[in-house]
């Protein structure tokens, strides 16, 4: 198994890219860039930014002399959504870094005292212009305003007892000392603008005081939602263009756009989206897509990696292979004979790994839904592992070969296609797909296909060319044990195409539910029904009630259909209440049903903190 994460340890050969992005950060000299890190999702540009991080603390080929002193601010805008104003947040990271790194050096002490100092004016100005309560002495969060107003409708209504206003009293002392100390150091007569322009000069002197050169490096900055999006933007413009300062963003330019698009709403086309962007970055640079001879020699190094090999034999192989790759434009390859020339000793299991990552790698580059990407291919890697950790655990014997063609197709072939596959297996008393007999046997005499829908497709002409053939294989192992991630659809509940694409798509990734919700609206409600369905399946697995992905899907197909939305708060209610967490309870709160599912855990043994999070998200539940 891979861990999902970002990582300074370059496998995709992104090196080249990374310290390029170092150097013009390293031929600023101190003017202030701005970089922006683009490509889509799980395309690897958290690794980038790890990557240009390390070449700008490690660069190549640079003496002494010619070293530059380079502080890091690290910044997820996602991690600070939701728990506070991301524009808030950065300035507040900034400041504590600078503060620190003056404490550290003995310079520049009172400078970096008077930013804090600055930084809090603004974020306590905020709060009291955006606020209709105030206190003598400051304004309070929104999350503790939030409160506030909650407590407050409920002594107008008459439904209060004692504990509600102790409760009140206890808020707003807190909301006071909360305020106290955002203004306490700042002296009075300020303005926001005068502030403004005093932090930018404030900043710009610390960094002339300590000699070094900023580098911001903002991730995640595509997850966001439009408002923390725009938010973090507008802090990063705050700081933009200073000296020794350099911006390196990494996101999905057109996520970035779609939340400007969302924030100018009344723009009738994409200029103003595109300046506002362009104002920002300097210097795009894209992700570099992956390659065949990439994609090849990542899976190669991914499978390396979990081997038993030596820490420094696997380093050793990582360069040279890296090496390899930025000669693969002159014809050189990254394939298993190469790999087996770098190592005499490769355990046996490894060398069977490497044959897979040849089968697999023009699959992975060109397959619809893969494409290359390296998240992807680790999650299908990971998927594998289960998979056949699952055949071992059961004692159904599955060939890997096998078991990988078929996830190949499960996830970029056709769903109908797929349909079909499972029913010819499901029919054949041996389980086995006589239907590509033919084909395949066309396929491997160099014959010209011409195949009817749902087959018709060029991923399916490549797949019949994958090896082991499938025709004469016994598929009903490698269908059992891919049945929670692979549903045959019964004569019973036949979906349509669309149907059972979106059900596919939904149970991979549940988190996407959003971004389906146009297409999920136009299925018959038949269909709509045996998705609820699917989805409880599935979601009777998880142990943790939070903010799991697949109860993003589910919510989804709920506000479809009344009838689903009731389905899902009586599966909620047959959850053990140790498995009910605090954070499902603010996800709920919009939904018609979620009043009963509040009432029902209020009297159930669900934790404290869920009790609590009911009662702020519902001040009519007292109980």
């Amino acid at each position: 198994m891979w861990v999902d994460n970002e990582t300074e340890v370059d496998f995709l050969n992104f090196s080249g890219v990374a310290d390029t992005v170092a150097e013009i950060v390293y031929q600023a000299n101190g003017r202030p860039i701005s970089i922006g890190v683009s490509g889509a999702w799980g395309a690897g540009k958290s690794s980038m930014i790890k990557l240009i991080q390390a070449s700008l603390k490690d660069p190549p080929e640079r003496n002494e002399k010619q070293a530059k002193d380079f502080v890091f601010v690290e910044f997820n805008a996602w991690l600070y959504q939701g728990y506070d104003d991301a524009r808030a947040a950065l300035m507040d990271v900034i400041a504590s870094r600078l503060e620190a790194e003056a404490q550290k050096r003995a310079k520049g002490l009172q400078k970096a005292a008077e930013l804090v100092s600055r930084v809090d004016w603004l974020r306590a100005a905020k709060l009291a212009s955006s606020t209709a309560i105030s206190f003598a002495t400051g304004a309070p969060t929104p999350g503790l305003l939030g409160e506030i107003i909650g407590l407050v409708d409920r002594l107008r209504s008459g439904t209060v007892d004692q504990d509600t206003i102790e409760t009140l009293h206890d808020t707003a002392e807190q909301a006071k000392q909360e305020a106290e100390k955002l203004f306490h150091s700042a002296p009075p007569k300020k303005s926001p603008p005068k502030e403004i322009q005093a932090l930018r000069d404030n900043f710009e002197a610390i960094l002339d005081d300590l000699g070094v050169t900023l580098v911001v490096l903002i991730d995640d900055l595509d997850r966001c939602l439009p408002e923390t999006t725009i938010s973090t933007l507008e802090a990063i413009r705050l700081f933009l263009f200073l000296r020794n300062t350099a911006f390196v963003i990494a996101a999905d330019n057109e996520m970035i756009k779609h939340a400007v698009r969302k924030h100018f709403s009344g723009v009738p086309d994409d200029v103003l989206v595109t300046s506002y962007f362009d104002k920002l970055i300097q210097v795009p640079i894209r992700v570099p897509p992956l390659g065949t001879q990439e994609v090849r020699a990542y899976m190669m190094m991914l499978f390396l990696e979990n081997s038993t090999l030596p820490k420094d034999v696997l380093e050793e192989i990582r360069i040279k292979v890296r090496r390899q790759l930025r000669t693969t434009w002159q014809g050189s390859r990254v394939d298993r004979a190469f790999m087996q020339g770098l190592y005499n000793d490769y355990p046996t299991e490894l060398i069977g790994k490497f044959d897979t990552a040849e089968r697999l790698a023009a699959v992975m580059t060109s397959a619809s839904g893969i494409q290359g990407n390296p998240r992807l291919i680790k999650r299908f890697l990971n998927a594998l592992a289960i998979r056949m950790s699952i055949s071992r655990a059961q004692g159904v014997g599955v060939d890997e070969a096998v078991l990988v063609k078929l996830m190949l197709f499960e996830r970029s072939g056709n769903p109908k296609a797929y349909e079909e596959l499972m029913k010819a297996v499901a029919t054949d008393k041996n389980g086995k797909p006589a239907m590509l007999g033919e084909w395949e046997a066309d396929i491997k005499k160099g014959k010209n296909l011409s195949l009817l829908q749902p087959w018709d497709q060029l991923f399916v002409k490549e797949w019949l060319a994958l090896p082991p053939a499938l025709a004469d294989k016994d598929l009903r192992g490698a269908i059992y044990v891919s049945r929670e991630h692979a549903p045959i659809i019964t004569d019973e509940d036949r979906l349509s195409s669309e149907a059972a694409e979106l059900l596919t798509a939904l149970l991979e990734t549940p988190g996407m539910a959003m971004h389906l919700k146009s297409r999920l609206a136009l299925i018959a409600p038949v269909e709509i029904n045996v998705l609820m369905d699917r989805l409880l399946d599935k979601a009777g697995g998880e142990q943790e009630w939070g903010v799991p992905d697949i109860l993003e899907a589910l919510l989804v197909v709920g506000r479809l259909d009344a009838q689903q939305g009731h389905r899902l708060a009586a599966f909620l209610k047959e959850r053990p209440p140790a498995q009910i967490q605090a954070g499902i309870v603010p996800k709920l709160t919009d939904e018609t049903w979620a009043k009963s599912v509040y009432e029902f855990w209020l009297t159930a043994d669900v934790s404290g903190p869920v009790k609590a999070a009911i009662r702020k998200f519902d001040g009519n539940l007292t109980k």
